[in-house]
This record gives structure tokens, sequence and C-alpha cells, in this order.
């Protein structure tokens, strides 16, 4: 489980334009990682819309707001483009990093294993967590 203090782990995952994307990409910014449970379900369309909305208040923190589920890029591609999402979309469908953050419901509901918690991680520039 990642505490606030702790140096975040390193990690590569394929966003929504099928690009690898690594956290040491954002080294000198403040990340926002956000971990949702399913793309096209009401509660995590509705949290990811506001952040939509409000991403300049994320951009004047001088942080980057990176979103992650076990969807497949193929979801979150279509998932971005009918929301509108301004924002990086990560795909860990192999689970290996909602893990290593501790963030993973391993039985969800109607017996779906291994999705995404909610939660927010806030990273700063020098890679260490300052809020999770």
């Amino acid at each position: 489980m990642i505490k606030t203090g702790d140096k975040a782990p390193g990690f590569t995952l394929t966003n929504s334009e099928k690009n690898k994307v690594s956290l040491s990409d954002f080294i000198g910014k403040n990340v926002v990682l956000l971990f949702f449970p399913q793309a096209f379900t009401g509660t995590c369309t509705a949290e990811l819309c506001n952040v939509r909305d409000e991403l300049k208040e994320y951009g004047q923190l001088n942080a980057e707001v990176i979103a992650i589920s076990v969807d497949s890029i193929f979801t979150l591609a279509k998932f971005k483009e009918l929301q509108n999402y301004n924002f990086l979309m990560l795909s860990d469908f192999n689970k290996e990093v909602s893990r290593q953050f501790g963030t993973i419901y391993e039985d969800w509901i109607f017996d779906m294993k291994g999705v995404s918690k909610r939660s927010a991680f806030l990273i700063d520039k020098n890679g260490i967590v300052q809020y999770a």
C-alpha cells in the first residue's frame, strides 16, 4: 500500500492513443493519478467529467492528470472520445499498477475480479507521494 511520503513506484502503461507512458516522463511536474473502476459507468463518468471541466485548475498547480483503469486501450479510447476527456487515460489491463499502488478490488460486483478501486494519489515533481 502506498502512503503519503513514499517514493511513487515507477510504471509504464499504454494510453488510449496506443502510446507508452511512464510516470518518469513527468519528473518536474506534479501528477494527479486517478484510479477508477470502469469506463462507461455512471459514477466514473461523472467523476471524470468533473475533472475534465476543472482541468485548468490542475494546470495552474503545474499538475498533470492521469486516469487509470483496468479497461482495454480500445475501451478507454472510445470513452475518452465520447466524453471529450482532455487528459491522459492509461490502461492497466494486466492490473500490475493497480496492485502496486494497493488500489484493486480482487472481487467486485457481478463476480468481476481485479478492478481498480476509485482512488487518488498526488505525486510531487520529485516523485514523492503527497496525498494517498
